[in-house]
């Protein structure tokens, strides 16, 4: 919480709030959540206008003065895409980068050159997991829909059978690991350690995917037993060059920052002394900002060049990579500002205080309110913003272990039950040509394990660790 947060409640609250401060809070939660809801279902107003709204009815519904819950909005909004910003950036170019120098297509040839039919299935998750670290869910969607197509068709599988572990490894990668926009607010709202978050991550993620991806897909392709729809298949960027990365570079690329982050973490664990200069060395080498940025310049070495990239082309791939980002930017500023009008209303202080007289132990809470944001709103980047800020005075008094499963807790419940809110969930229906009941039997119900697994291993390491 900034500074500026903590006067203003200082200043407006000054004794503990009453039974019924908190009916009124708690009313006041859910008409800003009722009113965000309405605008993106109902009259499909645009994310960013519906937080911005909501953030305000919340306030005027709390009883704060108008002005003050302007100041809370815009704080939060500057704060949170200060802090993710330059990194949603970053990832962004980088994901164009890998999409245009056809870096991801070497990765996802190379693996299914070496798979056959059984794993077949294995092998998709795996390439789905490899490209959805450094890309956004619709940007890998959209990047590994030719390769599904191409593999149903080729090899004459059950759609559902290629394409459900192609999207359970995107989904998870999205939900559970920086520097997806997520996990990185929610990182950021409850001060998680982003190295330690990051290894629990990749530690939660591995059962989870193997669960909703290639088991579930079994069952899946029995359900909805459709073949890939009998569309044109978009050209590959490969298709266009002359010549292409390798695919031991391209790898190196993309794991550099995951590398380096982890580095980070290790060091800290086995040093523990920030005065050491080893240690020092690593908080900066493994800081999300210089990882990644390392990451775009070694890319544009190992990726672009070998492509055929020259200067000014370069420049461009970087200009395109950065415009699509502006409305997730806003999203998730806006998502930040309603963050904050939360915590400066009181209501992080009112779970708080409620939470003391449950027996819900603070992870399942979590993962609780982050599935009832994202059934209502249809968002898992909003869930996880509204949660973490709902949830982030409960990791005051936890360990870095814990305040990185209490994020992890929130982007699994995040992801619960996608439904016709979403616009994942039409993303899918299109792309593989399925009816609502198919998207629903098949994706909805991915998302489902997806989100129950994640929340039952992080709840189970929190017994461990």
């Amino acid at each position: 919480m900034t500074r500026l947060s903590v006067e203003m409640l200082a200043a407006d609250a000054p004794e503990p709030i009453t039974s019924a401060g908190h009916a009124q809070l708690g009313i006041a939660v859910l008409a800003g959540i009722a009113v965000i809801v309405l605008l993106i279902t109902k009259f499909k107003l645009h994310a960013f206008l519906s937080l911005t709204i909501g953030s305000l009815a919340l306030g005027a519904f709390a009883g704060a003065p108008l002005d003050k819950t302007i100041t809370s909005f815009t704080t939060g909004l500057g704060s949170t895409v200060a802090g993710v910003g330059v990194l949603i950036a970053l990832g962004a170019i980088l994901g164009k980068m890998l999409a245009d120098s056809g870096g991801a297509d070497q990765i996802v040839d190379t693996i299914l050159a070496k798979a056959n039919g059984r794993t077949m299935p294995w092998a998709m998750v795996l390439i789905a997991s490899v490209i959805g670290l450094p890309l956004f869910f619709e940007v890998g969607v959209v990047l590994l829909i030719p390769v599904v197509l191409m593999v149903a068709k080729r090899g004459n599988y059950s759609l559902m059978r290629i394409g459900i572990p192609a999207l359970a490894g995107l989904s998870v990668m999205h939900g559970l690991v920086p520097p997806h926009p997520g996990p990185l607010v929610a990182i950021d709202a409850v001060q998680a350690n982003l190295g330690v978050t990051l290894a629990l991550g990749v530690l939660v993620a591995i059962p989870t995917v193997i669960i909703a991806g290639p088991l579930f897909s079994r069952y899946a392709a029995r359900w909805v037993d459709v073949p890939a729809p009998d569309r044109m298949v978009p050209q590959r960027a490969s298709e266009e060059l002359e010549r292409t990365p390798g695919f031991g570079a391209t790898l190196a690329t993309i794991l550099l920052p995951v590398v380096l982050m982890l580095s980070k973490a290790l060091v800290d664990i086995v040093i523990d002394d920030p005065t050491h200069s080893v240690q020092r060395a690593f908080d900066v080498i493994g800081s999300p900002l210089i990882a990644l940025l390392a990451a775009v310049l070694v890319g544009i070495f190992t990726l672009l060049r070998p492509a055929g990239f020259g200067k000014e082309r370069v420049s461009q791939l970087v200009e395109k990579g950065l415009a699509p980002i502006a409305g997730i930017l806003l999203i998730v500023g806006a998502g930040g500002g309603f963050k904050q009008t939360l915590i400066d209303s009181g209501v992080g202080q009112m779970i708080l205080d409620i939470s003391e007289d449950w027996s819900i132990p603070a992870l399942l809470l979590a993962w609780l309110i982050a599935v009832a944001i994202r059934l209502a709103t249809g968002s898992a980047t909003v869930a996880t913003i509204s949660a973490a800020g709902l949830v982030a005075p409960l990791a005051a008094d936890m360990s870095t272990t814990h305040t990185a499963l209490l994020v992890l807790a929130i982007g699994a419940g995040s992801l619960f039950f996608s439904h016709v809110n979403d616009a994942g969930f039409w993303l899918v229906k299109e792309y593989f040509g399925l009816t609502v009941g198919q998207t629903l039997k098949t994706w909805s119900v991915m998302e489902t394990i997806i989100s129950v697994v994640a929340g039952a291993v992080v709840l189970l390491l929190s017994l461990i660790i």
